[in-house]
């Protein structure tokens, strides 16, 4: 079973995530911070990364930087997972190492569908 750490501030949107992911049967672990998702990270590395964009102390940007420097960082994938929908937001996602990117809200088709497109399903 493909593991995904769920990395946002809010725990509502945690929780739709969960649920969304254990749907589509991966085990699933959260985090509210950068800091907290990376000391994970460097625990057990996941096979997915459903990534925020701004929250406290360490935001998503910082994370993924330090992420893909970690050894084992490379493989997974991350896909950012926010409200920042402009291309310059998009396009800096996607040179710090983001595999994939959607818009909050999503749905369990729009997760189902970019974890497709990345491999992980």
């Amino acid at each position: 079973m493909k593991h995904c750490l769920v990395v946002d501030d809010s725990a509502v949107i945690r929780k739709v995530a969960r649920r969304i992911l254990d749907e589509l049967n991966f085990t699933t672990s959260e985090a509210e911070n950068g800091f907290d998702a990376l000391d994970q990270c460097r625990t057990s590395m996941p096979d997915a990364v459903l990534l925020d964009w701004n929250m406290p102390e360490m935001d998503g940007i910082a994370f993924l930087v330090a992420l893909r420097k970690e050894s084992g960082g490379q493989e997974p994938k991350v896909i950012f997972c926010t409200t920042e929908n402009d291309v310059e937001h998009i396009a800096r996602a996607i040179s710090a190492g983001a595999n994939e990117y959607i818009m909050k809200p999503f749905d369990r088709e729009i997760i189902e569908t970019k974890f497709q497109e990345v491999g992980l399903l």
